[in-house]
């Protein structure tokens, strides 16, 4: 949660949450940038009231400090900062768009995609959940103390060995933490503890003395977040997914209302994805869908199984054409996506999280209460609870 992008995501999504709070329908695109001592938010926000400045940097200063950015050591200084906001209304010609004539369209064109695989009990790839799992262990030690000296930045990489899509073993890891200077002259000492205290329990049964691993490849690392390096929305598109295991129809999810259908669509492809697999109906499942802005229906709706279907993916096709609402209105209203529920998303992951993880319903697009409709319509047995 502590990388400069994934603080830019948060911030944007903290935006959009508090917009939303106060006016659900309400429209928002909004962008942040962090750099150094400055923090960044553009974008179009149509809300009734409209979000009053003072608001809006309380927000953005509160929401940095909850980050783990608390002083100017640590990477960013709240307090300290230069804030610069750029929001207007939304363009009246994509208004009019989305709005229609009653029936609401698409708030912009593209590709949509959902995955999910058998390979994890959370339907998700395995290098993927085990590399969310270390960095949330990593800001869990932090906020818990058990690493003292623990700064907010962090990446995570998981390499696994496999045969065929069935995953064998963890054969590499990388962790890199920010912390303080009391650690760049201890570093292998720091390393010791990390494995300890994150990678072993992050990593449970999947854990063996002969991973390779690397803390810190790169030597010390004190100087981090914002004032190392400059954060964006949307430049982690990948990780906020699949992790590379499935395409990505390129739009980014953070700060942007349900109207916008890259976020909302690939939402409701990933429950698809993950309720197709849960009943039984495929070991791994892509679902694409397209729009066009300003239409409803989607113009296309397509399913790739990789040869692991068990009824034909055109049945599966039909069947999620007749299970699920698939206009922009029908899946606001199915998912339940018009509540402040982003901001736990924009860290961490948006998918393989656990239904009202934080708080009910935030992540409904995670629950697989459709399996047995779904299995149901293609003549198969139920699936085990």
């Amino acid at each position: 949660m502590g990388h400069p992008d994934k603080v830019a995501d948060r911030l944007a999504d903290a935006v959009l949450d508090h917009v939303v709070a106060a006016d659900p329908p309400a429209r928002v695109a909004c962008e942040t940038l962090v750099s150094g001592h400055r923090v960044i938010v553009a974008g179009e926000v149509s809300a009734s009231p409209a979000p009053s400045r003072g608001d809006l940097r309380r927000l953005v200063r509160r929401t940095l400090a909850a980050v783990g950015y608390d002083s100017w050591d640590s990477g960013f200084d709240p307090a300290r900062a230069r804030l610069h906001l750029y929001l207007r209304r939304q363009s009246p010609d994509i208004a009019r768009a989305v709005d229609g004539d009653g029936e609401l369209g698409a708030g912009d064109q593209g590709m949509m995609i959902g995955y999910a695989t058998r390979q994890t009990p959370e339907l998700m790839p395995l290098p993927l959940v085990l590399s969310h799992r270390l960095v949330a262990r990593q800001a869990a030690a932090r906020v818990q103390g058990l690493i003292p000296g623990l700064r907010p930045d962090a990446k995570a990489q998981v390499t696994v060995a496999y045969e065929g899509r069935r995953p064998l073993e963890v054969e590499a890891l990388v962790l890199s933490t920010q912390h303080a200077p009391e650690w760049n002259r201890r570093q292998p000492e720091l390393a010791d503890e990390v494995a300890a205290r994150i990678l072993k329990p992050a990593l449970g049964d999947w854990w063996h003395d002969g991973i390779v691993v690397h803390v810190n490849p790169g030597g010390p690392f004190c100087l981090g977040g914002p004032a190392a390096d400059t954060g964006l929305t949307g430049r982690k598109i990948i990780v906020d997914t699949y992790g590379g295991w499935a395409p990505h129809g390129g739009g980014s999810f953070s700060g942007k209302d349900a109207t916008k259908v890259d976020r909302s669509a690939s939402y409701m492809a990933r429950h698809v994805a993950k309720n197709v697999v849960a009943a039984g109906l495929a070991a791994e499942c892509e679902v694409h869908f397209s729009y066009a802005i300003g239409v409803a229906a989607p113009t296309s709706v397509s399913v790739d199984c990789s040869g692991t279907e068990a009824v034909p993916e055109e049945r599966i096709e039909a069947v999620i054409r007749e299970a699920f609402p698939l206009t922009p209105g029908g899946i606001i209203e199915y998912l339940g996506l018009r509540r402040p529920i982003f901001e736990p998303a924009s860290f961490h992951g948006h998918f393989g999280r656990t239904p009202g993880e934080a708080g009910e319903g935030t992540f409904s697009w995670e629950s697989t209460h459709r399996a047995a409709d779904l299995a149901a319509a293609c003549g198969l047995a139920a699936p085990a609870s």
